[in-house]
């Protein structure tokens, strides 16, 4: 394992930092990361802020911090199943639910709270909405994403009329007591509180876990080992418009330390209790420690056979008649010894732990999902195998030599400081478990990258395997795949996207409908990675902004007879151009029925920059298909890509349709000669382009004669520049050495990328170039005044408040509302960066 990046919080935490004040961190499938401190207030020493801070990984340094307004320590953070709301929890019984305002990532604010008062918090959880995907590690060679990756039959924790999950969280308080919260549909909160059982006493530590027949597990104890860990059955429903909450007494277990006579004593505290994972209630990890060490023990729960009296041995079975069961709980293993654990993680990857899955992870040395993660007292981290708890790998800390500084001596030959010892008082895995995250006890923040083999030594067709088989399920989830591309070398790149593309055309047609923008976004997220790759990726940029506007476009046409169709006008202008090869653009145009394209003039006025974006593009592509030489340039994957060539000449035809209505709407080229017909020139040449690629399977050359032409193109009109292509400021192409990488919060980071020496000329912009956003295809001069927000994935911008009013424009800018073009969440850019 090796450190990725270290961030420092700007402000110190206080230097007498108690270490019974836990710092919290959580994770989210949207890779954001949320983790607490507590800070000194400048005038008042006394008074504490309880502070939430919230990063995306991919711009670490741009934290948004909350003031909670929680009146004592936050112990519980917990992010959502969709990774946009997070909860907070205190010891004073406090509860909040935050959301992102306006969809920005570093914009929040508290929508909803809950209370049981003076009684602290210990677990806190969102009830489970019914959506559980395992991932078959022995069917990673299928070519079917149905086998990797199944969709598990599991009923959410509560449902709303239809069977829609009811969104809620559930806490189990110190007192004994369970509290739930749910969220109605006209935004009200439903509450209720039971007691767990009725001897209520003391919790020090309780988690939270799911059955597949929408039941809650509560793990509890009071914090010794010599008492049982207790669990409990909890049942949700709703009735009469009152919350009501039902619980049950489940068997329960002494750890196994407490019967051994040398450990009895040795061990007197549980300090960690973790199920492990949230859909399986049926496997849990404890962990007993003492000032100079810890023990660690898995248990399972399982069916065995209740014993019989030998009495009834001699009686005659009755027909039928079997053996009566009992759950009871059986230890799994043990570890030996430990160092004192300072914080667990539990991966979250769903894999599937039968003993095949065990035996092809073995064999194959798939490990992602199998460890689970262990911080010690003295720094270090050791990944344990979730079941057998035998060391998959170690990492150990700061201080060791495999991540010391240039020019630094060997950790061996340091002489030791005196100060207090670095130490992990939070860890949290990704979502693939790839890579951790963890707060130390001085407050600062720590990425470490996480080996898929763990450290074995791979081929690289295995490596390439295990990366693609995490970014299909990536895909599939719709999982963010950050974590994955910090194991991506640049020399991977260009056989991952060929595979990625290969698996994905394997799948069925609905499928990769499903997946079509999905899988464009993660191919521009790995070319970034490679700078012989890089123009690659602004081609798919370009590629997911052309399909988005081809869908809006074709959305506005309606057919001209009330009667329903069997195709849509979009789909007929799709069928006619596709068998007409005709380079006149009007002789294609005559087929079409133009009463289905009659739209009204303002709505086309107002999409008058996206049409222009479609006549630049296709005239950049022209006139660059000459240069596509030796040095790969941005249009390069369009020269054989003949679907996206038969989009644009659909477009084409259909703005050569709109122009005879409403001439202001038509792109605006400047010419060298005042009775050129500059679009279909355009057509004719995008005509025969289309013609050498439309056979996928086996793609023309172009010829001299459309060559030649294309090289005239300049000296007919003024070529458009690159300076609508986005710009990605992020982490992730600085991350491709094995080196640390240390970042402040608040400063941008500002290391030189991987393809920062051999960039293309057309991707280097100078400080006094127009700013585009890059979704509006508008110009927003050299120092924008309007409110701007980035791509946290892809670095496109756009202004936060839309300049428009026509319906039109505002269909397109809802599709963005959320998130952009690629998937990825949306930034605020702060002033002094925009």
């Amino acid at each position: 394992m090796e450190v990725g990046y270290v961030c420092e919080w700007e402000k110190r935490p206080r230097s007498n930092h108690c270490p019974s004040i836990p710092l919290v961190c959580a994770w989210s499938c949207r890779n954001l990361i949320a983790f607490t401190t507590d800070l000194k207030n400048e005038d008042d020493e006394k008074e504490l802020s309880r502070m939430i801070h919230i990063i995306d990984t991919e711009h670490p340094w741009d934290v948004y911090s909350i003031n909670s307004g929680h009146t004592e320590v936050i112990g519980c953070l917990e992010w959502d199943q969709s990774g946009s709301k997070l909860l907070s929890a205190d010891g004073d019984g406090q509860i909040k639910c935050w959301a992102m305002t306006e969809h920005l990532v570093n914009s929040w604010e508290g929508t909803h709270s809950s209370a049981v008062e003076g009684d602290p918090i210990v677990a806190l959880s969102w009830l489970h909405n019914g959506v559980k995907l395992a991932l078959h590690v022995e069917k990673s060679g299928s070519t079917n994403f149905g086998e990797k990756f199944s969709r598990v039959k599991f009923s959410p924790s509560l449902t709303l009329f239809g069977g829609k999950p009811m969104e809620g969280w559930l806490a189990v308080t110190v007192s004994g007591l369970v509290t739930v919260s749910l969220l109605k549909p006209n935004g009200a909160l439903l509450s209720a509180s039971e007691n767990l059982c009725r001897l209520r006493g003391r919790v020090a530590l309780a988690d939270i876990a799911f059955t597949g027949g929408g039941n809650i597990v509560v793990a509890a104890t009071d914090g010794s080992s010599s008492s049982p860990v207790q669990f409990y059955k909890v049942c949700v429903s709703v009735v009469n418009e009152k919350c009501r909450i039902d619980t049950e007494l489940l068997p329960s277990l002494f750890m196994r330390c407490t019967s051994d006579p040398v450990r009895r004593d040795k061990y007197p505290a549980v300090t960690h209790l973790k199920f492990l994972t949230r859909e399986n209630s049926e496997q849990v990890l404890l962990c007993a420690s003492s000032q100079m060490g810890s023990i660690v023990e898995c248990w399972s729960l399982r069916k065995e056979g209740l014993p019989v009296n030998n009495i009834f041995h001699q009686r005659s079975p009755a027909v039928g008649e079997k053996q009566p069961m009992i759950l009871k709980w059986r230890i799994l293993s043990a570890t030996n010894d430990l160092d004192r654990v300072s914080a667990v993680a539990l991966p979250k990857l769903p894999i599937s732990i039968s003993n095949t899955d065990l035996k092809v992870a073995s064999d194959t040395k798939f490990c992602p999902g199998l460890g689970l993660a262990l911080a010690f007292h003295d720094g270090s981290i050791q990944v344990l195998h979730r079941l057998s708890l035998h060391t998959m790998g170690v990492y150990y800390g700061s201080s060791s030599g495999s991540s010391q500084r240039a020019g630094e001596e060997p950790a061996i030959k340091r002489q030791r400081t005196g100060g207090p010892t670095i130490h992990f008082k939070a860890l949290q895995f990704s979502w693939t478990s790839l890579a951790l995250v963890g707060v130390d006890n001085h407050g600062k923040l720590h990425m470490i990258r996480v080996s898929p083999s763990m450290g074995q030594m791979l081929d690289m067709n295995t490596l390439l395997r295990h990366l693609l088989f995490l970014l299909e399920y990536c895909m599939v989830t719709g999982y963010d795949w950050w974590d994955v591309l910090l194991h991506v070398q640049p020399g991977m790149v260009h056989n991952l996207v060929e595979r990625l593309h290969e698996e994905y055309m394997r799948q069925n047609q609905a499928l990769q409908q499903v997946l079509s923008t999905r899988i464009v976004a993660v191919k521009a997220s790995l070319c970034k990675l490679s700078s012989a790759t890089a123009a690659r990726a602004c081609d798919f940029h370009a590629k997911l902004l052309l399909i988005a506007i081809s869908s809006t476009l074709k959305s506005l046409l309606r057919p001209h007879m009330l009667s329903t169709p069997d195709k849509s006008p979009g789909d007929r202008l799709a069928e006619i151009c596709t068998k007409n090869t005709d380079t006149d653009i009007d002789k294609v145009m005559i087929n079409l029925k133009t009463e289905e394209f009659v739209l009204d003039g303002p709505p086309l006025q107002s999409l008058q920059q996206l049409i222009q974006w479609v006549g630049d593009f296709v005239l950049y592509l022209m006139a660059n298909l000459p240069n596509q030489g030796s040095v790969v340039r941005p249009g390069f994957g369009f020269l054989r890509d003949g679907a996206s060539l038969g989009m644009l000449r659909e477009m084409m035809v259909m703005i050569r349709i709109w122009g005879l209505l409403k001439p202001g709407c038509l792109p605006i080229y400047t010419a060298t000669s005042d009775n050129q017909d500059s679009m279909s020139l355009l057509f004719r040449l995008l005509t025969k382009l289309w013609l050498c690629s439309r056979d996928e399977g086996h793609p023309q050359e172009p010829d001299e004669p459309l060559i030649d032409e294309c090289c005239l193109l300049p000296s007919q009109l003024l070529v458009p520049s690159m300076d609508w292509l986005p710009i990605n400021d992020g982490v992730i192409t600085k991350m491709q050495s094995k080196q640390p990488l240390r970042l402040q919060f608040g400063k941008p980071c500002s290391l030189p990328g991987t393809n920062s020496n051999t960039q293309v000329d057309i991707f280097s912009r100078s400080p006094g170039s127009q700013r585009m956003d890059n979704l509006r295809c508008l110009h927003l001069g050299v120092y924008p005044t309007e409110d701007s927000k980035a791509c946290t994935r892809c670095g496109c911008v756009t202004m936060l408040r839309s300049p428009n009013k026509t319906n039109a424009m505002k269909q397109w800018e809802q599709r963005w509302i959320k998130n952009c073009l690629c998937g990825g969440l949306w930034r605020r850019i702060p002033q002094v960066l925009s």
